[in-house]
């Protein structure tokens, strides 16, 4: 009795491979040939026509289960030996990637049309079409992380840091977890703290003059070393040891998507400052600022001997949900533009068509801009600006770096400036930033003299006209890291 049942892919998972219609197909083709049947003499023992078994052993068609096992019989096996899900022969295995290759979005995206692949067709010829495919959906995945997508996956996750104060819960726990499993006493970490903590994720430090020059840190988790650089004593090189071991803690695989890969740093940054600023230490110190009305991030950058961006960050991780203060925060190049940004207080900044603010034009009446015009650089630069949407209140630092000087800058709507060192600022300012006629475009009048008159030769970033980097961790040179680890592995 037939019993309407019919064998799909979604129905036969045997072990860990999925047993597909191509696969049946190939199955039945390989019994039948072993035992010198032809495919009229398979067709005519189970009553059907050669054209329909025909589609049948080329995956085209669906089998039922009564049909199936009748073929069973015919083909003096078990039904287990059809369904089996053992990789078939060599050839049959090669036919079957490229008929499920031509099926897939690659060869259609090309306009190629689907073929018999025959048995004359040499087992060279199937190999290469498959790796040219493989190369070709290689290349696809590497040029989709466009500038365009770049700009949406940070839209979205600036979205999500907005909606959570930019506070991760869980992030806080991992990183009091692992200070508690090397005994931290509380309060800053030391570089000795940061060496435990590589100690007991099984990592040796090991620093090198020929680190690749597309990366900070290379971890070997083959061997358990963590090469930096011999030139991270620029910085804070408890910060670069952090940095590469976060993602080992937070258990990152290779991103698959720039979305991924921008999550992925944006966790690992917010690790190695929660490692670095325990959350229980710093909101007791915050809180008592705040009681005393003296907030300042400078107390925050010297109590815990870590750069201003690094305190400022960590400022906007704790400050709305420990001390009730909305606020925002801005890294702006000396040319302007706007590197980084944050903000769950309301403030305008301007944005593309997508939302994104960075990579736009900072207001030059900004106090982000206006620090750069300060002579004093070494003490804090603070303004109140007038804007459409309220005054706000900043304080900004600069910062010099291998890509020239930034502002590192957090600010507060008026209301809460109450709370800060600073506050009593005779700095005043008027933006419209989020307005092009504001400082983004120039006054009628001069537009009107100088237009068509001027021409610049523009000093061109050497960013601006080049792709997104691509690969799994974009503008990484993979063959240079696979060269260094090979040359620096123990034995």
């Amino acid at each position: 009795m037939d019993t309407g049942v019919s064998i799909s892919s979604a129905s036969l998972p045997l072990d860990d491979e999925e047993v597909d219609t191509l696969t049946i197909g190939r199955r039945i083709r390989q019994l039948r040939t072993a035992r010198g049947m032809t495919l009229d003499d398979l067709a005519g023992a189970v009553g059907r026509a050669p054209s329909q078994m025909s589609m049948i052993e080329n995956g085209r068609r669906e089998a039922k289960l009564t049909l199936l096992q009748a073929i069973a019989r015919a083909l003096e096996c078990k039904l287990d030996q059809i369904l089996d899900a053992e990789p078939l022969d060599a050839r049959a295995t090669l036919e079957l990637s490229v008929e499920r290759a031509m099926r897939g979005q690659t060869f259609q995206a090309l306009g190629i049309a689907p073929f018999r692949v025959g048995r004359s067709v040499p087992d060279e010829a199937l190999a290469a079409m498959l790796a040219l495919q493989a190369e070709i959906e290689r290349l696809r995945e590497e040029r989709s992380a466009t500038p365009e997508e770049a700009r949406r996956a940070n839209v979205a996750l600036r979205r999500l840091m907005r909606t959570q104060d930019n506070h991760f819960a869980e992030l806080e726990t991992v990183a009091s977890e692992m200070l508690t499993a090397i005994d931290h006493p509380g309060g800053p970490l030391t570089q000795r703290g940061a060496s435990d903590i590589a100690a007991h994720l099984g990592f040796s430090l090991h620093y090198v003059p020929d680190l690749p020059s597309s990366t900070r840190s290379i971890a070997d988790a083959k061997n358990g070393r963590l090469y930096l650089s011999t030139t991270v004593a620029k910085g804070d090189p408890r910060a670069a040891v952090l940095q590469a071991l976060s993602s080992r803690i937070l258990g990152h695989g290779e991103p698959t998507s720039y979305d991924e890969f921008l999550r992925q740093r944006v966790e690992t940054n917010y690790l190695t400052g929660a490692l670095l600023m325990p959350e229980k230490h710093v909101v007791a110190a915050l809180r008592e600022a705040k009681e005393r009305r003296a907030i300042s991030i400078e107390d925050l950058r010297d109590a815990y001997s870590v750069s201003y961006e690094t305190a400022a960050h960590r400022f906007t991780n704790l400050a709305t949900v420990h001390l009730g203060i909305p606020v925002h925060f801005l890294k702006v190049h000396e040319s302007g533009t706007i590197t980084k940004a944050y903000e769950n207080d309301d403030v305008n900044f301007p944005t593309d068509r997508l939302g994104s603010i960075e990579g736009q034009m900072c207001c030059r009446r900004w106090t982000s801009r206006v620090v750069f015009d300060e002579d004093d650089l070494f003490n804090p630069y603070y303004q109140y600006t007038d804007t459409g949407n309220g005054t706000y209140w900043c304080t900004a630092r600069v910062e010099q770096s291998s890509e020239g000087a930034h502002s590192v800058s957090v600010g507060v709507r008026f209301d809460d400036t109450r709370w800060f060192r600073g506050r009593d600022t005779p700095n005043r300012g008027v933006s419209r930033h989020s307005v092009e006629t504001c400082c983004r475009r120039a006054p009628a009048d001069l537009e009107a003299q100088w237009r068509g008159q001027a021409w610049p030769n523009v000093r061109t970033p050497r960013t601006l006209l080049a792709t997104l980097p691509t690969g799994a961790f974009p503008g990484v040179d993979t063959t240079e890291m696979y060269e260094f680890l090979q040359a620096h592995a123990p034995g």
